[in-house]
């Protein structure tokens, strides 16, 4: 139990939106985290989610995604209302964490081509073995570039039609946010980075 102090900074901080929520996706759990101003976890929520096998490859259904978003915000909320009498209208600040590399790819309508195609795929072996020999750098199976060129080795139908591809955190980011962006992390898991310059390998691409 919180003490009476406690409770009341806790309250100062969810009505001054002093709060920040972290979402995570893995592989077995959606789970959500409400911290305060002093970085102490005030309410959280999880969901249970599985992969399938589907035609041979791995993925999860997006809407099950935000079902699970969707109910880990909503025991947050349920949470904050049942111990601070308070309803969550505001937050500080998100933070979207989520399974690295795997492929999600868009055509320039925004449509995506295919199913999610996730980290455990394996079918990248030869996309594995080119790139890693043309870059002289290991390119892992699972990385997103590995996905991607696999694909076009396949030959592809949908592959003229990427216009834009992306991690599972990248995908959240942008549908809650509009904006297509990837922490350093993620983007590190999808192509070589420079270290330097903090962006694609230039040399690289």
């Amino acid at each position: 139990m919180c003490d009476i102090s406690s409770v009341s900074s806790n309250k100062k901080d969810i009505i001054n939106a002093n709060t920040y929520l972290g979402i995570e996706l893995g592989s077995t759990r959606i789970k959500g985290a409400l911290i305060n101003g002093q970085y102490q976890v005030i309410a959280e929520g999880s969901y249970k989610w599985e992969n399938k096998l589907e035609n041979g490859l791995w993925t999860y259904d997006l809407s099950d995604a935000w079902h699970g978003i969707q109910s880990v915000f909503s025991q947050i909320s349920n949470q904050i209302n049942k111990d601070y009498q308070l309803r969550l209208n505001n937050i500080g600040g998100i933070g979207i964490s989520a399974m690295m590399h795997g492929y999600l790819a868009f055509d320039n309508r925004n449509k995506l081509l295919v199913p999610f195609r996730t980290w455990r795929n394996t079918n990248t072996h030869d996309a594995h073995r080119i790139l890693s020999n043309e870059l002289s750098l290991n390119i892992p199976e699972r990385w997103s570039i590995a996905h991607l060129y696999q694909c076009a080795l396949d030959k592809e139908e949908h592959v003229h039609n990427v216009a834009f591809f992306t991690t599972l955190s990248g995908y959240i980011h942008w549908k809650l946010t509009g904006k297509k962006v990837l922490g350093l992390s993620d983007a590190s898991g999808m192509f070589p980075m420079d270290s330097n310059s903090l962006s694609w390998d230039e040399n690289a691409l």
